[in-house]
C-alpha cells in the first residue's frame, strides 16, 4: 500500500496552459481592431475638409516673394526684410522663407474665408536666432493682377507684438 496518491495524467493540464497564450492574444487583437474602429469612424472626413474650402486655391497656389515692412504695435517701425512663400493648390501646407535673415518655416493652413487665407508659420530653420518661433501669414488678393497682400502677426521674445506688411508678387 502506498502513501501517495497515484500520478495523474497531465495531457489535459497541458492544453489549457497551450490555449491560455492564445486566448489572450485573441482578445488583444479584438481590442485593438475595436479601437481603430471607433477611431476610424470618429476621425474627420478628409473629403469634408477640402469641399469646406481647406485648402490653398489655384489662385493663390505658385512662389511669391517680396519686401515686408516690420513694426511694434505702436507703430516704430523694426526692421524690413524679403520673404518667399510657396504655396501648391489643393494642399493644406505651405513654406516660407525669410532670406533677408536667414530663416525658414512651415506653413499651415488654419482658416480659408471668402477671399482670405490664415497660415500658422512654425520656424523650421534658425542658426542665428533672428526669427520668431510662431506666426500667423494672412494673405489676400493684392490691387493688381499677379499680386497678394500679406500680413504677418508675432509676439518678440519679449512679448511685443510684431506686425509685417507687404506686397508679394
Amino acid at each position: 500500500m502506498s502513501l501517495r496518491p497515484p500520478r495523474r495524467s497531465t495531457r489535459q493540464r497541458d492544453r489549457r496552459r497551450r490555449r491560455g497564450p492564445w486566448l489572450l492574444s485573441l482578445v488583444a487583437a479584438l481590442v485593438v481592431g475595436g479601437g481603430a474602429a471607433v477611431a476610424w469612424v470618429l476621425s474627420p472626413d478628409t473629403d469634408e475638409r477640402a469641399v469646406e474650402g481647406a485648402s490653398v486655391p489655384d489662385s493663390f497656389a505658385g512662389t511669391w516673394s517680396g519686401r515686408m515692412v516690420q513694426q511694434e504695435a505702436g507703430g516704430d517701425h523694426v526692421i524690413d526684410w524679403d520673404t518667399r512663400i510657396k504655396l501648391e493648390g489643393g494642399a493644406e501646407r505651405g513654406s516660407s522663407e525669410w532670406y533677408t535673415l536667414n530663416c525658414r518655416g512651415s506653413l499651415t493652413l488654419a482658416e480659408h474665408e471668402g477671399d482670405r487665407m490664415s497660415f500658422d508659420y512654425v520656424e523650421t530653420y534658425d542658426p542665428e536666432d533672428h526669427c520668431v518661433d510662431e506666426a500667423e501669414l494672412t494673405l489676400w488678393p493684392g490691387g493688381s493682377e499677379g499680386e497678394i497682400e500679406a500680413r504677418w502677426d508675432a509676439l518678440s521674445d519679449s512679448g511685443t507684438p510684431m506686425v509685417s506688411t507687404g506686397t508679394l508678387r
